[in-house]
């Protein structure tokens, strides 16, 4: 990995605690400007990785580089990294205002520049006035605003975030993703946050490094690892998907499911060989449900009964079963009841992984 990357680079580090490997040969970079999700379920090693990056804990082996110099062994106050908590850690008997600016007074601050420096966070954030409120007095997504503001008056060279989301009930969450990443692109420095919400991820960073066990699994935009995904492993976790057993056949795939075979159009295939057996991914919106009975007329359909549906506001989830080990999710505008056979076609090139 190049080190002449004026951002953070983390370059094989790996954490063991009483013998087991929590981080295993971990690599990826932020470049300036650029915002980074750890993405992993519980135990993948995001929130120790993350902690390494902040100088909480230290790597067995490995280094951690900002701006091309080893930050490896330098303890979190030498960083200048600004960290958010995930349960933000602010202090209930000051001030908004207070605590916003305590890091700028831990470090010297005068009290009149400080202020003022606090006050111009909270507007960069959207809490122009509520500098004299009391903690207890804001919101959890306004507390959260206060953690982010603390953390980047003292501009920090790089924004650390741990489940920055958590905390908030889910509609708040989602209105709150925007204006999050709103306010660290206009920070301009570069940001590593940890969530295992997928949807958080997609939404505000530019791009993820997905973990499982310890290791990375992939890196890539959102896009990448949802139309791209590099192993089954990667396509599960991703969205929602249905895995089937496929042939690649150049472009296309030769799948049969329940004694019909058709060929379905690809648009990745992770470096599978012509004629290798592997499994395309089915997401949800690359299928539609085909209302005539199908038959041999319909060329690319596949006859499926419906199992279940739940109402989705615009219309209903189906699932669907193929046959007795292919399950499949599809949105459609259609009514039908539990039991009706109808088909199903392929309609978008999908990935197919090994």
């Amino acid at each position: 990995m190049s080190v002449d990357n004026d951002g953070l680079i983390v370059d094989s580090i790996a954490r063991s605690f009483n013998g087991q490997r929590a981080v295993d040969q971990v690599s990826f970079e932020v470049r300036p400007g650029e915002l980074v999700a750890l993405v992993g379920a519980s135990g993948s090693g995001k929130t120790t990785t993350l902690r390494i990056v902040a100088g909480y804990e230290q790597p067995d082996t490995g280094r951690v580089l900002f701006g091309g110099k080893d930050f490896t062994r330098l303890g979190p106050a030498k960083r200048g990294f600004g960290m958010v908590f995930q349960h933000y850690a602010l202090f209930p008997h000051m001030s908004v205002l207070e605590n916003v600016a305590f890091g700028l007074e831990a470090r010297g601050v005068g009290r009149s520049d400080r202020r003022q420096r606090a006050g111009a966070a909270l507007e960069r954030v959207g809490l122009n006035g509520k500098g004299d409120r009391m903690i207890q007095q804001l919101s959890g997504g306004e507390q959260q605003r206060v953690a982010l503001a603390r953390a980047v008056v003292i501009e920090p060279r790089l924004l650390l975030l741990d489940e920055p989301l958590s905390n908030l009930d889910p509609t708040l969450r989602a209105s709150t993703r925007d204006e999050l990443r709103a306010t660290l692109k206009a920070t301009s420095a570069p940001a590593l946050f940890v969530t295992h919400d997928q949807d958080d991820a997609f939404a505000i960073a530019d791009r993820i490094v997905l973990l499982a066990q310890g290791r990375v699994l992939q890196t890539g935009s959102p896009e990448d690892l949802y139309d791209r995904p590099a192993s089954r492993q990667v396509a599960k976790f991703i969205g929602h998907a249905t895995l089937v057993h496929a042939r690649r056949q150049g472009e296309f795939a030769s799948v049969t499911i329940d004694g019909t075979t058709h060929r379905v159009a690809l648009s990745s295939f992770a470096n599978l060989s012509d004629g290798v057996i592997g499994a395309i991914v089915l997401r949800p919106e690359a299928v539609e449900i085909v209302t005539d009975a199908p038959g041999p007329e319909l060329d690319g359909v596949w006859p499926a009964v419906v199992d279940a549906r739940r109402f989705a506001g615009a219309g209903f989830v189906y699932r669907l079963r193929l046959d007795h080990e292919t399950v499949i999710d599809v949105a459609s505008r259609d009514r039908f009841e539990a039991g009706k056979t109808v088909g199903v076609r392929i309609t978008r090139p999908v990935p197919m992984v090994p």
